[in-house]
């Protein structure tokens, strides 16, 4: 990460509109997303919300405090650099020849991603793991022929057993 990136955790009330709101808080102040990741959490009753932005210290605790200003955020933290695990989700499409494929073979088990669908003109591929590894199989694969790509955006949980709780 560069020094002015940082990443946002937040536990938010699981309705439709929540993430309207948040991001609309960010649209309004003019702060960009560089990714985001929704998904329910054990409780069904709330969201956990990763977003990443850069900015400054100024502009980061702004958005925390006008985070923290929302009814529907229920708590909200800036997930520190060295206590965090943070990873992303990469699925790549490859349109690609057969005698081409044992190169890429290779860059699979290499960079230890998953081939998760394989036809007779194309290959998907699935990587997890941190931001510069996913960057790294992208580059790998440019010369391939990407046809298409999408990424999940940064997720992130706490080291040890420190939790994100509300109440």
């Amino acid at each position: 990460m560069n020094p002015d990136e940082f990443v946002l955790s937040m536990l938010v009330n699981n309705e439709s509109g929540v993430l309207t709101r948040v991001s609309g808080l960010f649209a309004r102040r003019g702060f960009n997303i560089d990714s985001l990741s929704v998904g329910v959490t054990q409780d069904p009753k709330l969201s956990r919300i990763t977003i990443s932005a850069s900015g400054d210290d100024y502009i980061k605790n702004q958005i925390l405090r006008q985070l923290e200003k929302l009814h529907d955020v229920k708590i909200v933290e800036i997930m520190p650099n060295n206590g965090t695990v943070l990873r992303e989700l990469v699925l790549i499409k490859l349109n690609i020849a057969h005698k081409d494929r044992a190169g890429l073979m290779e860059a699979v088990a290499v960079f230890r991603a998953k081939v998760v669908d394989f036809t007779n003109d194309s290959v998907t591929l699935e990587i997890t793991g941190e931001r510069s590894k996913c960057d790294a199989f992208v580059e790998y694969l440019r010369p391939f022929g990407i046809a298409e790509l999408c990424r999940t955006g940064l997720t992130a949980i706490s080291r040890g057993s420190k939790t994100l709780k509300y109440k």
